[in-house]
């Protein structure tokens, strides 16, 4: 019975949506991406401070690394952190860190923001909520739990939608892990699974001060305007601030744009004036002009060849900065170009697929196969959602065909025994190269979720360095080995078989999931 409360919210976007500002791509190869910088900050730095990784253990050990070497800041924002004994362990490290940092000489410097989601995080009797309640209360000073709660998820609809399935209504599903001024994106939770056989991308940005500084401002501004978790387990909203549930929605939406907009904002003039700033320091006749800082120490920061540009995508704020880069990028693609486009869960927006199929660019698009989603072998309706996932996906595949598109359009299923998918993003091969120019890597999975309901982060980063460039192609090159292309023979096959009723539940449920 429970399951037909997804379709109960009404979801009116509670201030004005933001348009874009006009742009288009410039002809000269990567700067042709410049135009984001209209929209957020553009980070320079050099390729040799990227790092790819590719699996899941390795995650997990560079996360417990750089926890224990941080001194200054651990920043962590997640779905959820899990309660087995990987989960566990992370949490000690945190504990050791800060036990270090206490008796070290003066005051503490180690500060730990961790910010999750209110409903995934408060789920089951042992959560994310009991796993870190013992740091905070060893360490008060030092430690902040904040927990997202949807200012769509209220009144009641609150009292009456059960347990995980309110986590249908809006999530906080940004995934960033900060130590100093080293920065890992990625879509992988805080979970078990994600450090063992859950598939998922990984990139660290390391040595980069000023990202660092962006979402640690980022993440402290969401922090700002969620539930505060206390010592005894209860939660309270910062003094003054408009509560996400009880209070108008209208004006913590509004409140809540304020905060991140000034965050994207200052940090997007901080970038112009540092960029000036280094453009007339280049200039001739400024070797005359004293240097400071790091310059006059000899150690001059190399001339950046990778842009990072961070989108930020939260419609219940009216704030759709991924949306426009995304539709952008996948309009302006020219013919000949390819982009390989993931997803662990294959829901796109119709805006989205309009412009895959109506544009001239090649796509190889890579999602789960029914046996490698997330939700395969659920109890109960969620059991059934990788069947909703193959009827949308054969849907799709039905229009490319009806449009006769299937050279230029190709769907591939990832497939791997004892593993699950869950990697989202894309990379952008312009025509005529062999190697990405662009990728995009973060929370969000395309969908109607994503574009709609849920916060969400990602970067766009563009190089123009052959030896990133490769290691970006071997990322995607890895991920689609363990694939098969999808045809008509897909969808004969006995396990892709759709009872009626999911096809016809899946119309009116599939905004949910």
């Amino acid at each position: 019975r429970s399951s037909w409360l997804l379709l109960a919210p009404l979801l009116t976007p509670p201030v004005p949506v933001i348009t874009a500002p006009p742009c288009s791509l410039c002809p000269e190869g990567a700067h042709r991406f410049q135009w984001i910088r209209n929209l957020v900050p553009e980070f320079g730095i050099s390729s040799s401070h990227v790092k790819v990784l590719s699996s899941p253990a390795e995650f997990y050990e560079l996360l417990k690394v750089q926890i224990k070497a941080a001194k200054q800041r651990v920043v962590m924002a997640s779905l959820y952190l899990g309660t087995g004994l990987l989960e566990q362990e992370l949490v000690y490290c945190l504990e050791e860190t800060l036990e270090k940092s206490l008796q070290a000489k003066g005051s503490p410097d180690l500060r730990v923001s961790i910010l999750l989601d209110y409903t995934r995080g408060s789920r089951g009797r042992k959560n994310s909520r009991t796993m870190l309640i013992p740091l905070l209360q060893r360490f008060p000073e030092q430690v902040r739990v904040s927990l997202f709660h949807t200012p769509n998820l209220r009144g009641l609809l609150r009292l009456l939608i059960p347990e995980r399935f309110n986590e249908t209504i809006g999530l906080q599903h940004i995934k960033v892990y900060l130590f100093d001024d080293n920065v890992i994106l990625s879509g992988a939770n805080l979970s078990d699974l994600y450090f063992t056989n859950r598939q998922d991308r990984y990139v660290l940005l390391q040595d980069s001060p000023e990202i660092a500084d962006f979402f640690t401002e980022l993440v402290d501004a969401i922090g700002d305007v969620s539930l505060q978790l206390q010592q005894d387990d209860t939660v309270q909203m910062m003094e003054g601030m408009v509560h996400p549930y009880q209070g108008d929605k209208v004006a913590y939406c509004e409140i809540a744009n304020r905060r991140v907009m000034e965050v994207i904002n200052s940090a997007r003039t901080r970038q112009e004036l540092l960029h000036a700033k280094t453009f007339h320091s280049s200039q001739p006749g400024s070797s005359l002009l004293p240097q400071q800082g790091s310059q006059a120490s000899g150690s001059l920061k190399p001339e950046p060849d990778t842009w990072i540009y961070p989108l930020i995508q939260m419609k219940p704020f009216g704030i759709q900065i991924d949306e426009m880069v995304t539709e952008t990028l996948l309009t302006e693609a020219e013919r000949d170009a390819r982009i390989y486009l993931t997803t662990g869960y294959f829901n796109l927006t119709q805006a989205y697929m309009d412009l895959i199929l109506g544009t001239r660019a090649e796509y190889r698009i890579l999602l789960a196969s029914p046996e490698v989603n997330g939700f395969f072998g659920a109890k109960g309706v969620a059991g059934a959602i990788p069947a909703a996932y193959v009827y949308i996906e054969h849907q799709f595949y039905s229009e490319v065909c009806c449009l006769q598109q299937q050279e230029r359009v190709q769907l591939q299923e990832y497939s791997r025994a004892g593993w699950t998918f869950h990697a989202k993003g894309l990379w952008l091969y312009l025509a005529g190269s062999d190697l990405p120019c662009l990728t995009l890597i973060g929370s969000p999975n395309f969908g109607y979720r994503s574009v709609h309901r849920d916060l969400e982060a990602q970067v766009a980063i563009v190089t123009e360095n052959k030896a990133l460039q490769q290691q970006l192609h071997q990322e995607q090159e890895q991920l689609y080995l363990c694939s098969g292309v999808v045809s008509t023979s897909t969808f004969e096959q006995p396990n892709r078989y759709v009872k009626l009723w999911v096809k016809l539940v899946t119309p009116l449920i599939k905004n949910f999931f």
